[in-house]
């Protein structure tokens, strides 16, 4: 199966990440936490979905040969 991560680094630390597998934002750090959760009830979660849809599912068969 296709794992889609999107992580958001700032100096070097990762502060939130979307996983396809959870499904939603989780934060790492105080920013990230405060950010998950607006963007788990916005635009954001909904656009992420739609990012494997288009990018991901359609080119993982290049990436499997």
């Amino acid at each position: 199966g296709i794992e889609f991560i999107d992580s958001y680094v700032f100096n070097k630390a990762e502060y939130i990440r979307f996983n396809i597998t959870v499904g939603r934002y989780v934060g790492y750090t105080d920013l990230g936490v405060s950010n998950a959760q607006p963007w788990n009830k916005g635009p954001h979660l909904g656009q992420e979905h739609a990012e494997l849809e288009r990018f991901c599912k359609p080119n993982a068969a290049l990436h499997y040969r």
